[in-house]
């Protein structure tokens, strides 16, 4: 389990437009959005991603970059970001299942073709939605076990309104004995 005030996991993986991801290198005043999201298959996941699309600037006008990444090919990556008329997500592609993985996301077997009709790959992640503070620490985080019930971004664009202007730290940090 990722605890939070402790370094993630690296990361990096290539992208669509923008060359490769390394969260260690990320360049951000307050921080980066992690969306891990199930793949092209999945269409909760595309009405997800548009939903994001509209939030990048105001992430950005918090000091916050983002990315959206899933263990899709390039070529399925560039179909789901076709399909939602990207405009302002960074897209990572190829994410190994290992590193999935590593930051506690539920992988998935396939079954075969979806209710939209696109075959869903042997094994994918299941949605993860992280905040990572520019040390490379956990200051927010949220798995799903399947694509349904996913935090809302403009929920998460409020919190970090409450967190910038409070100074909130992040929790769920004690790890001893209960």
């Amino acid at each position: 389990m990722l605890m939070p005030r402790r370094k993630t996991p690296e990361l990096t993986v290539p992208t669509l437009d923008h060359g490769a991801f390394n969260l260690s290198d990320e360049q951000s005043e307050r921080g980066t959005v992690v969306c891990f999201y199930r793949g092209l298959h999945c269409l909760i996941c595309a009405n997800y991603l548009s939903e994001l699309d509209k939030r990048v600037s105001e992430f950005a006008e918090r000091g916050v970059t983002v990315i959206a990444l899933s263990v899709d090919t390039e070529e399925r990556t560039r179909a789901m970001a076709d399909k939602i008329e990207n405009k302002n997500i960074r897209f990572g592609h190829s994410l190994p299942l290992s590193v999935a993985r590593e930051w506690g996301l539920y992988i998935s077997t396939s079954r075969g073709k979806t209710s939209i009709g696109i075959e869903e790959p042997a094994l994918f992640s299941e949605p993860g939605l992280f905040m990572v503070s520019p040390d490379q620490s956990l200051y927010y985080g949220s798995t799903q076990t399947m694509p349904f019930v996913r935090p809302h971004f403009s929920e998460l664009v409020s919190a970090l309104d409450f967190a910038i202007k409070n100074n909130y730290p992040a929790r769920g940090e004690y790890d001893g004995e209960v």
